[in-house]
């Protein structure tokens, strides 16, 4: 990667982190009219692991759950583009492997809310099947409660 991509990517890492800054903080109109910019500028054929992340956020910006599964699946569909191969050399291999147990976890809630129980039952299967590659930090820990939560959310209906 030359000196000017490297430069690119962090102004656009950075622009996504704020976005992501604005929804945590509450503003999810803001967030939502950011990360769509991003989106636009991103395209198609942008770089797999900005379009997983971008939309893994953006789901979280819908207020209708199918545009929130929408977002969840062109978040997974980014994830799995980034072929073995690539994803050896990516500098953020770690980071897109532990990010497939959330990407699931999210598919999961999104079908539940939609009433499609044997689809939100495969994909917390895949969650909680992804999940030994998550660390044990806060976001791991994190991301294996949700999982328990889930879990217990849909033995509970």
């Amino acid at each position: 990667m030359t000196e000017q991509q490297e430069a690119s990517q962090d102004a656009l890492t950075t622009r996504i982190g704020q976005a992501v800054m604005l929804l945590h903080g509450g503003d999810r109109e803001e967030a939502r009219k950011r990360f769509g910019a991003i989106w636009s500028e991103l395209g198609e054929d942008g770089d797999a692991l900005n379009r997983c992340t971008l939309a893994h956020y953006m789901a979280d910006t819908q207020d209708d759950p199918g545009d929130e599964l929408a977002w969840d699946l062109r978040a997974l569909t980014a994830a799995d583009g980034l072929a073995d191969e690539r994803l050896a050399q990516h500098r953020d291999v770690v980071a897109v492997r532990a990010f497939y147990p959330s990407l699931h976890l999210n598919l999961a809630a999104d079908y539940l809310k939609l009433h499609r129980p044997d689809a939100a039952r495969l994909h917390l299967d895949r969650a909680r099947n992804a999940a030994d590659v998550l660390t044990d930090d806060g976001y791991g820990g994190g991301v294996r409660a949700a999982i328990g939560r889930l879990e217990q959310r849909m033995r509970d209906r």
